[in-house]
């Protein structure tokens, strides 16, 4: 259906969006608008006047003055809507309101619904492998630009300085007081990051600021589906809440540890893909020889005989191919030390309050030793005993790897519970 729009009066635009710019030399550049606006004016006085003495006029000259009416008001409103787009006598093509208002550069998506604001940047975003969840790494020349107001006010409330101009050269010359304020400040106060397009409420998420070498924003990987984003180039822009309720806001609703679950379908969000799922795969894949190593000159071969605990390729069955350790922090150790690989089995001491021995489990073989104390062996850990049937220790068959695998876990809950109780 063909839709009939006719228009009685034309509205004009406000002087500051078609400007008058006076030159030397007593030139004047002036909008395209403004030209349109004056052929409408013009032809519209000559189709007034002829129809002011139209006993006089011609019918098919009033009627030409009327067709050129609506030809200036058609460029004005769209300048190619009539095919070739009119020109000037310069040949150069008049903006019209239309090119005006449409467009990546037009009125609504450059002024009205994108616009250029203070406390915020922009960088590329790269990978902060030693950050948790809810931190993002900021630039240094990033933060002191953000939080500058900030850094003024505590300079001079700490009585580091006396007035507004002496603070910013203090900024300006870098002084160490200056990032230790800087510092205080980020410690207590979130920012907002954001991708282009915002296409749901994860394209934006609060963070909590660290300071970072270089110009790049690091961000912890996990938090790149909810943005979709990837480390191939991607910018995200980063602004800075001022207010108290924007403060509160975002530490309650939109720290990205609180946003682990898409809101529209449940699903995780953090979850690890591709460089993550290999890491994980080679940390965690052990070594599946089985315990035949522990179970007593099981293969015949001499007990005493040594062994290169970092040759993973040739086995020799004895029993103390497999070493033990009382904690994680010594196989670390030995590890540094190139005693064991990363995939060697080894034998880790477990605390007694957390059992692994199953009730209805039967050990593979017990070994008994000259004074009374005995070795259980199971598939997957080791007890051993005394002569009065105690438990004295547990060690868990397991790797380097799995032991790193655990304290990174542990150590992930632990700053989760600390920035829990920060947003609280």
């Amino acid at each position: 259906m063909k839709i009939d729009i006719r228009m009685y009066n034309l509205p004009v635009l406000p002087p500051e969006l078609r400007p008058i710019v006076y030159r030397s030399g007593d030139k004047v550049v002036t909008s395209d608008i403004n030209e349109l606006y004056k052929r409408v004016i013009r032809r519209n006085n000559n189709l007034a006047y002829l129809l002011k003495r139209s006993e006089l006029a011609p019918a098919d000259l009033v009627m030409c003055q009327e067709k050129l009416v609506q030809e200036a008001v058609d460029t004005l409103l769209d300048s190619g809507s009539r095919g070739q787009p009119t020109r000037d006598g310069h040949n150069k093509v008049y903006k019209s309101l239309s090119d005006v208002i449409e467009g990546k550069e037009g009125r609504f998506r450059e002024t009205l619904l994108g616009k250029r604001v203070d406390y915020s940047g922009r960088s590329v975003i790269v990978v902060g492998p030693s950050l948790s969840l809810h931190q993002c790494g900021l630039p240094l020349e990033i933060a002191i630009k953000l939080f500058q107001l900030f850094v003024i006010r505590d300079l001079i409330t700490k009585r580091a300085t006396s007035n507004v101009r002496i603070a910013k050269r203090k900024i300006w010359e870098k002084e160490p007081i200056v990032w230790e304020i800087l510092q205080e400040v980020m410690r207590g106060h979130p920012v907002l990051l954001n991708r282009a397009p915002t296409l749901h409420r994860l394209g934006i998420q609060a963070f909590q600021p660290t300071l970072v070498e270089g110009r790049t924003i690091c961000l912890h990987p996990l938090v790149c589906k909810g943005f979709n984003a990837d480390f191939d180039g991607d910018q995200m822009a980063v602004h800075l809440p001022l207010s108290l309720e924007a403060q509160a806001e975002a530490r309650l609703l939109m720290f990205s540890h609180m946003n682990l679950l898409s809101p529209a379908i449940g699903d995780p969000i953090c979850v690890p893909t591709q460089d993550m799922l290999i890491g994980l795969y080679v940390l965690t894949i052990g070594n599946r020889r089985g315990i035949c190593a522990n179970r007593y000159n099981s293969c015949g071969n001499s007990p005493n005989k040594k062994v290169n605990y970092n040759n993973n390729n040739y086995y020799k069955y004895t029993k103390d191919k497999e070493p033990h350790f009382s904690s994680s922090y010594d196989a670390l150790g030995a590890y540094r030390q190139k005693r064991i690989g990363l995939n060697s089995p080894l034998w880790l001491r477990w605390k007694l309050d957390q059992r692994v021995v199953g009730s209805r489990e039967v050990p593979i073989e017990v070994q008994y030793e000259s004074f009374g104390t005995y070795h259980e062996i199971y598939a997957h850990y080791l007890v051993v005993g005394n002569r009065k049937k105690e438990i004295r220790s547990i060690y868990i068959r397991t790797t380097l790897g799995h032991i790193s695998f655990y304290r990174e876990i542990e150590e992930a809950i632990q700053g989760f519970s600390r920035a829990y109780s920060y947003t609280i």
